[in-house]
């Protein structure tokens, strides 16, 4: 194939012709983000977008009867722009102002200078798993690149993580309609954060909010849910509440929510519970039992099964059939509604919580030091809102409308045992 000879480019943005318009800095933003994306012909690009600003001040080059002899080229000295996650060296064209004997700025050039949108893709790597500490050894092979050092990264990571937790202290949810609230209460970082997730009537999940407690005690529980009450959660269609089974969150829910209010207790939290008083040996052997009864299609049939079970269980450990029978009517709530067979996937347990912060912890596995309440609150909430932007519908969210009928039915208090 023939080579086809092109101009130099540094020829090209050196000596532009005298006929060139130089474009405006603001209709220039979207081709600044760009060129920010592009290395190493981002280089290029940049040094051809100053070159065009010096142009539109200056005049063409060596053109001294351009109407502007008060405006001069001056030399060059060496800068550095932002180019993706990279600070890059380079040579800065100057101009000065000969009457006023003072340098004349070039807009792009502090455009480039400061990083767009760089705070967020930062902020992402930070989250996937980049510490700090490795973050210039992990930089994009560019040449001539220089990387950021530790404390810039820091610096940056701290104002981008409270950003996320302004966010998610402050944000509204009043648009939408919401149709399950799930709370748990989770460790992290050696300290106790209790999570309220949303979903609306359509299926989608959001992250509503975080509190940081020593306990899952009712008097702070309660002010949350309140807060978040403040902020638009609003529930005209009825609310379902799914818990893990702590008293303090079922106490905090039915001040703020009403005592009718149905609660789905966590079955996987039950089941746990009930077979934790057993000996090992036997353990397994109960789990099943246990899913076997859980997973019954109806109301009757599952209080029958676990009722039987409860009375073999007196026979074996008294201790864990009390586990059993206490707070059992709660873990047949979706059952009690008739949509466990349609929605029991997604709300006879915690998971949907229990999943999220699995994730929180695998992205913030690597800090080995906390040092504020404030920190760990920064990490907890930007991971969870990072987290958030993958959320799906909830299984089976186009039986919801079953689950919105049945709340307004009124069916909340358990029935009479049998």
């Amino acid at each position: 194939m023939p080579r086809v000879r092109t101009k130099s480019p540094v020829h090209q943005s050196s000596t532009p012709p005298s006929s060139a318009e130089p474009v405006p800095v603001e209709a220039n933003s979207l081709a600044l983000s760009m060129i920010q994306a592009l290395i190493p012909l981002g280089l290029q690009a940049v040094e051809d977008a100053l070159q065009q600003e010096v142009l539109a001040l200056a005049g063409p080059r060596y053109a001294h009867a351009d109407g502007r002899p008060a405006i001069a080229r001056w030399g060059s000295q060496a800068g550095s722009v932002f180019l993706a996650d990279q600070k890059v060296p380079i040579q800065v064209p100057r101009v000065r102002n000969r009457a006023t004997n003072t340098e004349v700025p070039l807009p792009t050039y502090a455009q480039l200078q400061t990083p767009r949108g760089q705070d967020v893709g930062l902020f992402r790597r930070v989250l996937g798993g980049l510490s700090c500490r490795d973050y210039e050894a992990a930089a994009e092979a560019v040449p001539e690149a220089f990387g950021l050092t530790k404390s810039s990264v820091s610096r940056r990571f701290v104002r981008a993580s409270a950003k996320a937790l302004q966010t998610l202290h402050e944000r509204r949810h009043d648009d939408a309609e919401w149709l399950v609230l799930l709370l748990d209460g989770k460790s992290f970082a050696d300290d106790q954060v209790v999570i309220a997730l949303g979903v609306t009537t359509t299926g989608e999940k959001r992250i509503l909010g975080l509190v940081q407690t020593a306990t899952e005690n009712k008097r702070v529980c309660a002010a949350f849910l309140r807060e978040l009450v403040e902020r638009g959660f609003q529930t005209p269609a009825g609310l379902l509440v799914v818990l893990d089974g702590a008293k303090g969150l079922s106490a905090a829910v039915r001040d703020v929510f009403g005592e009718t209010v149905p609660i789905q207790r966590c079955q996987w939290h039950k089941r746990e519970n009930v077979v934790s008083y057993l000996p090992k040996t036997q353990q397994g052997l109960w789990r099943r039992k246990l899913q076997a009864a859980y997973a019954k299609a109806t109301y009757s049939e599952a209080q029958r099964a676990l009722r039987q079970l409860g009375r073999e269980l007196e026979q074996h450990n008294a201790s864990a059939a009390r586990s059993l029978e206490e707070g059992l009517e709660e873990t047949l709530t979706l059952h009690r509604l008739e949509v466990f067979m349609k929605l029991g996937i997604s709300f006879k347990t915690t998971n949907l919580i229990e999943s999220v912060m699995a994730r929180v912890e695998a992205k913030t596995r690597r800090i080995t030091r906390w040092r504020t309440s404030d920190q760990k609150q920064r990490w907890c909430a930007a991971t969870l809102l990072e987290i958030e932007k993958q959320f799906r519908k909830v299984k089976g969210h186009q039986h919801l409308g079953l689950l919105q009928a049945a709340l307004r039915g009124k069916l909340s208090s358990p029935p009479a045992a049998a």
